[in-house]
């Protein structure tokens, strides 16, 4: 059962067609040719034959190096071990069997997690033990210290203070769920999936799922390919999400009110942000017209809650040519395109505005790939180029709306007060601050690792000016339309 080959970036080979007599060569992705520029390739032998398809990872992630055939015999203890000695599997069985199979290697993954953070936390309390004086060894400083914000741009550096035992049990609790979900992923993402050159899956009780991959991936190219079945259940979920859409009060009566989100643009399910923008108190500039710009727009949804309040000009910015995509879609789904215009930008737009609204990623780390972007902000890149970029763009008695949770700092990722120095040092200053609860359902979920920082989370709408002295209040301008 265990035909098995190493990948490699792209090598030319004869097509090879399947057995129709042979159940498991009916399925078989046919040899493509695909140039070393374009993309990653997948390679494996079957019935003694080569095989190569384009490998796919929206994760950034490399072609496995060793592959196996698998199919409905293979067991859940045997498809979680070569998935921990980094083994892939091509499944070639039924589908349902094979996310059957997902779930079981799934269970077995957050067992052996559990175990971890068990040992773990053995450790430390055996490590917390007093100890004679010539035990003691000093600490070495690590990715678990929180970092200093620089707000003169330069890569931020780690404190050398040493935190205290409160902040940095749960930055600890944070760096051990991030590295447990890696490992997680890495083992889940061994299972895989073959795709025909339309997208078809040529399994037994396998979904259409042509539509949701050519939604990410784009229009077929006549290339086979290869994922993992964890990725394509997230594209297919991401594809339910962008039919069905997700109901904002803010915006008004059902069913006019939905915002559908894009794969890889972060969704707005969390809808306490949105209630603090759709109702905290617009600024009075005197401007002939009023005019805001929504920085790091996604999926539109906060640019859309400004037209509802009746403001006559929004400029909404990103950079992601998928959230780009996203928010015009539904710019023009709840009509407000008159209102709104969608630019590609890094943070802001030219010229200046009586509000600027930014709701950056709030945890200041390194994010995994691609699409964990709106997740984590390296070195608080967004947070401080949104500060350090304010009073440029704002015009006499403007304010920012900065929307940021508190979870960092309660993670420990981020020092109390250190975003108010940043505030002060980048020549702004705070006029008012509205509060929410999350009311996620990981909040209350007691048996989640980051529960007692979730638990304690707020989210604010911090409403800045420009302090005395620091440069606004120039004319304002737009962007060319």
């Amino acid at each position: 059962m265990a035909d098995s080959a190493r990948s490699s970036p792209g090598r030319e080979q004869p097509a090879l067609p399947g057995d129709a007599s042979d159940p498991c060569l009916v399925s078989a992705v046919p040899v493509q040719v695909i140039p070393e520029n374009r993309a990653p390739a997948i390679d494996w032998t079957e019935a003694g034959n080569a095989y190569s398809a384009r490998w796919r990872s929206e994760r950034g992630l490399p072609p496995p190096k060793r592959v196996t055939l698998a199919d409905d015999t293979l067991g859940a203890d045997a498809a979680y071990r070569l998935a921990c000695e980094g083994t892939a599997m091509l499944w070639r069985g039924d589908y349902h069997n094979a996310t059957q199979l997902l779930q079981a290697m799934a269970r077995r993954a957050e067992n052996s997690l559990a175990r971890r953070a068990e040992n773990s936390l053995a450790r430390r309390a055996d490590e917390s033990q007093p100890r004679r004086a010539d035990e003691s060894q000093p600490r070495r400083a690590d990715d678990s210290l929180p970092r200093r914000l620089d707000t003169t741009g330069a890569r931020t550096h780690k404190t050398h203070a040493k935190p205290s035992p409160a902040v940095q049990a749960p930055a600890d609790a944070f760096h051990r769920h991030r590295q447990g979900q890696s490992q997680r992923a890495r083992v889940l993402g061994a299972l895989l999936i073959p795709f025909d050159a339309d997208y078809g899956i040529a399994l037994r009780r396998a979904p259409d799922a042509r539509q949701a991959c050519a939604e990410v991936w784009g229009p077929p190219d006549a290339v086979g390919s290869v994922a993992s079945l964890r990725e394509l259940q997230g594209i297919i979920g991401a594809h339910e999400w962008r039919k069905k859409g997700v109901e904002i009060p803010a915006l008004g009566d059902a069913p006019d009110n939905r915002i559908y989100p894009h794969y890889g643009v972060f969704s707005p399910v969390r809808g306490e942000y949105v209630s603090l923008v759709a109702t905290a108190p617009l600024p009075v500039t005197g401007q002939q017209q009023f005019v805001a710009f929504d920085i790091g727009t996604g999926t539109g949804v906060l640019a859309a809650v400004l037209a509802r309040r009746q403001i006559e000009r929004i400029v909404a910015t990103d950079q992601d040519p998928r959230a780009l995509a996203c928010a015009r879609e539904n710019i023009d789904r709840l009509d407000v395109s008159g209102q709104v215009q969608v630019v590609r930008a890094d943070l802001f737009p030219e010229g200046r505005a009586s509000l600027v609204v930014c709701n950056p990623p709030w945890l200041p780390a390194r994010a995994g790939s691609a699409i964990e972007a709106a997740v984590y902000d390296e070195d608080s890149r967004m947070l401080l180029g949104f500060l350090r970029g304010l009073t440029a763009h704002l015009v006499a008695g403007g304010e920012g709306w900065l929307i940021m949770s508190d979870f960092a700092e309660h993670l420990g990722l981020r020092l109390r007060g250190e975003l108010m120095a940043a505030i002060e040092e980048c020549g702004l200053k705070v006029v008012g601050r509205v509060d929410a609860r999350p009311r996620h359902p990981k909040a209350s979920d007691a048996g989640d690792l980051l529960h007692a920082a979730r638990a304690a989370e707020v989210t604010s709408l911090w409403r800045l000016a420009v302090a005395s002295g620091s440069d606004s209040g120039f004319p304002l301008s737009f962007p060319p339309t």
